[in-house]
């Protein structure tokens, strides 16, 4: 009889390298390219739009630095499933997990591989075709239930192509994401630097550093629109420590990739929307649809805008990668504890890879590129996910109390103001959300709802590996 110990298990092959390419990879999306127009639409203000930058910035290093303790004190696959296992019990976990795995990580996947797909058809135009569509009547109108482009095959083989990376090795899937978040930060402070050193900003471009009439609104502005897309811009910070039992030494490691990688981002971000703004007038900014593309077609003429594409490109690319990456440890985590399918749990005997949860999150994933539909569903879990932010936040005091004799290796630094403060901001971004989208708040929690009597079911059939 195998026991658990003669299994194969994760090797922890990833270096500090490849962890600070996760966080950088990850974050870095598709945002810097396109928020800064919402946010100066918002405001209506230069200096609103960059302290927005900076408080998101920061709040977001807050958050890290909290995750840092918990993924240094318990280096484990499946990060915040593990963390809220530990501080509130299993059924608590379990909620994160299967929300993550049902709709919010593998409609991230969808949608990154989608966006993809679109900024590939820019240099294919072929791909927007349309290749099959069926749908259903309903009165005077049909109710669309597939509508296949090129540009959706190519997702799909996206999502295939990486996580077949992926489970051929951990260590093979931190190279990839090295090299592509390299590529990524390279187009990004090229084209910043190529704003200050070739472009023609001038004191008549120069924007105002507050809006004329400055009031209640602007403040709304800047706290509903412009500090909501910023941390949006920012948000991937949290899923290096999915990955903590592939992370070598990770009581060291795991901190520093999510402090490095968070203030690397925060300065790319700060220097890339100085060099918008020094190219373009805040009008400019909030009307365009692409501001990376406005400002790169503005310094480099025609060829502008090919050079913001390919970035995009590059960034969707090691965005997904990283999300492959990282959602497949999540199934696995909660499959070793007895609480999902067992196969769940499954590690490739040569590559050390859980190959199977691998295939499925693509196989999801595939669906939701396929029907079309995940944008909309992807909302539905916006105010779930920052509840479990701020579950997993607050876990920092409930473990200090519950578990004092808990080794931390890391201990974070300005406790306990710096994870206080990152829970009144995401308190008040919950509210924020719930009361602008409350019908999809209110959905998005009875998705998480549902898996109730799936973990009662898997509490009675099954037992921890």
């Amino acid at each position: 009889m195998i026991t658990r110990d003669e299994k194969p298990g994760l090797v922890r092959a990833l270096t500090l390298t490849h962890a600070v390419s996760l966080v950088v990879g990850i974050i870095i999306g598709t945002g810097i390219f396109l928020v800064p127009a919402d946010m100066a639409r918002s405001t209506g203000s230069f200096a609103l739009v960059m302290l927005a930058w900076v408080v998101g910035g920061l709040l977001s290093l807050f958050g890290a630095l909290s995750y840092a303790e918990l993924s240094s004190a318990m280096p484990e696959a499946g990060g915040e499933y593990v963390y809220l296992r530990r501080a509130y019990g299993p059924l608590v976990g379990y909620l994160w997990g299967w929300s993550g795995f049902i709709l919010a990580r593998s409609g991230s996947m969808a949608t990154i591989a989608s966006g993809f797909a679109i900024f590939a058809s820019f240099f294919f135009p072929a791909l927007g075709g349309q290749l099959a569509y069926f749908g259903l009547p309903a009165g005077e109108h049909q109710v669309t239930v597939l509508d296949i482009h090129g540009t959706t095959l190519l997702a799909i083989v996206a999502i295939w192509a990486l996580t077949l990376v992926n489970y051929t090795g951990v260590r093979t899937g931190g190279r990839v994401q090295s090299f592509l978040t390299v590529l990524k930060v390279a187009v990004i402070l090229g084209l910043t630097a190529s704003a200050f050193a070739i472009g023609r900003g001038t004191s008549a471009k120069a924007p105002p550093l507050l809006p004329d009439h400055f009031g209640g609104a602007t403040w709304a502005g800047f706290f509903g629109g412009a500090m909501v897309a910023a941390l949006w811009a920012y948000d991937g910070w949290n899923n290096l420590p999915m990955v903590g039992s592939e992370v070598a030494r990770p009581e060291k490691n795991l901190p520093r990739a999510l402090i490095y990688g968070t203030l690397a981002v925060g300065l790319i971000y700060i220097l890339t929307n100085l060099a918008y703004f020094y190219i373009l007038p805040l009008g400019a900014i909030a009307a365009s649809q692409n501001v990376a593309a406005a400002v790169a077609t503005e310094i480099l003429g025609r060829y502008g805008a090919a050079v913001v594409i390919l970035g995009a490109i590059i960034s969707s690319l090691a965005t997904l990668n990283g999300s492959i990456l990282t959602a497949a440890r999540i199934p696995y985590a909660m499959a070793r504890d007895g609480l999902f399918f067992r196969r769940l749990a499954d590690v490739h005997p040569r590559y050390r890879t859980p190959s199977t949860s691998l295939f499925i999150f693509a196989g999801l994933a595939s669906a939701l590129a396929l029907t079309g539909g995940f944008q909309q569903l992807y909302t539905l879990v916006i105010f779930g996910e920052w509840l479990f932010y701020a579950l997993t936040t607050a876990g920092v005091f409930l473990l200090r109390r519950k578990e004092p004799n808990l080794p931390r290796p890391y201990r974070t630094w300005g406790y306990p103001w710096v994870p206080a403060i990152f829970l009144l901001m995401a308190s008040v971004l919950l509210v924020y959300t719930f009361r602008q989208n409350l019908r999809e708040s209110v959905l998005g929690l009875g998705l998480i709802l549902v898996g109730l009597p799936l973990y009662w079911f898997w509490r009675r059939r099954s037992r921890p590996l």
